[in-house]
């Protein structure tokens, strides 16, 4: 077991690419282990915790922070256990949290198309979420939407190098507001922060 420990802690060091100490709000880790419980069941939360080297042995306070290095080890280890790959496992939590946020704080979600509420996300979805959890270490975003509606520019920023959440969330916004859009991905990262344009196009 501490080896499989340590295989993990070095996967997620390899995926993260970034060396940076980065933090998280509890909330995003308990929305995860729900989401696993309720996709691969109990069995498979207890598994994945056991498998991962986690300072905070797996237990989670919503308003708590926490190093985001433990939520890449146990989506490592989940992909260990299901065979589906890391990035898949992340856009889909991405996806999954759409969904839960939309009901914990429907206020953010009054837009009339899914462009309005991410082009909102930096300056206003942001901005409140900061008055909830002051300390959240949150990404940052620049976006732009075309003169005729059509385009979103929407670029990513973050040290955690989790653009599939974003991918993610993105797409259950799509869902929600019932639009059908595609999505290309320029990856522009040089440094230690990951950086991307996600071009966001609506189709007729």
């Amino acid at each position: 077991m501490v080896d499989q420990r340590v295989q993990i802690h070095m996967q997620a060091k390899h995926i993260m690419l970034s060396q940076l100490e980065s933090t998280m709000k509890g909330i995003v880790f308990r929305e995860f282990i729900d989401m696993v419980e309720a996709s691969f069941g109990d069995e498979m939360v207890d598994t994945i915790i056991a498998a991962c080297d986690l300072e905070s042995g797996g237990a989670y306070s919503a308003v708590g922070t926490y190093d985001h290095t433990e939520l890449v080890q146990m989506v490592v280890a989940l992909s260990g256990q299901t065979g589906v790959e890391v990035p898949a496992l992340v856009e889909a939590f991405g996806t999954y949290l759409f969904g839960r946020f939309l009901e914990l704080f429907p206020v953010f979600f009054n837009h009339s198309t899914s462009f309005e509420f991410l082009d909102s996300i930096h300056d206003v979805v942001h901005v409140e979420v900061l008055k909830l959890y002051p300390d959240a270490g949150l990404p940052s975003f620049n976006s732009s939407i075309s003169e005729d509606k059509k385009t979103l520019h929407f670029e990513y920023h973050s040290s955690r190098h989790f653009a599939d959440l974003a991918v993610g969330l993105m797409k259950g916004a799509f869902a929600h507001w019932d639009e059908e859009v595609t999505i290309d991905i320029d990856d522009r990262t040089s440094g230690d922060e990951q950086v991307v344009m996600f071009t966001c196009t609506l189709q007729a």
